[in-house]
């Protein structure tokens, strides 16, 4: 800052107040929640109990162990990235009307869903949850075609269980179609 006289002269230092200084650092939440999920990921895979005759080069723990890491990694370099002053890009995408609240109907439509889902796939099988599961989801987004939309669950939820359950050889819960499929 310049004088009238022409000397330089200091500007004076700005106090910040704890919720500018938490809005101005707000991506170090996301740092922290992935340092935690990092931290939990390497405590599980270092504590979990592995058979010796299940050991070989790339063993149980080997894949989180290296995610754990990574995770760690990624949280240090954001924080730092953060502290020297990157932001992230705001929301700038043309579909979306930032002024507009959010749809909290169609966020508790998806979490009823996927409860329901988790609730029903042990006695029912994954077959008709998962149907349920594709049809609730599409319905909670706005699809109203209900002559096809079940149809169309139940095709997908099928294809899935035969694919992951007979090529892939990940049992899934068969429930009462066990017997049929």
């Amino acid at each position: 800052m310049t004088t009238d006289t022409g000397t330089e002269t200091e500007a004076p230092a700005v106090r910040r107040s704890w919720p500018d200084w938490l809005r101005e650092y707000s991506e170090l939440g996301v740092s922290a929640l992935l340092f935690v999920i990092g931290v939990l990921v390497l405590t599980d895979a270092l504590t979990m109990d592995v058979d010796m005759t299940q050991r070989g080069p790339v063993g149980p723990r080997t894949v989180p162990v290296v995610v754990g890491i990574g995770l760690l990694i990624v949280a240090a370099l954001l924080a730092v990235d953060v502290l020297r002053g990157g932001r992230g890009e705001a929301e700038g995408g043309e579909d979306i009307d930032l002024s507009e609240p959010s749809d909290w109907r169609t966020v508790l439509l998806l979490a009823g869903v996927f409860l329901a889902f988790a609730v029903l796939v042990g006695p029912v099988g994954f077959p008709i949850a998962g149907a349920l599961l594709f049809w609730g989801a599409a319905f909670a987004l706005g699809s109203r075609h209900v002559d096809r939309d079940p149809l169309i669950a139940a095709a997908l939820s099928l294809v899935t269980y035969l694919v992951f359950n007979n090529l892939l050889g990940v049992p899934l819960p068969g429930g009462p179609l066990m017997g049929v499929l």
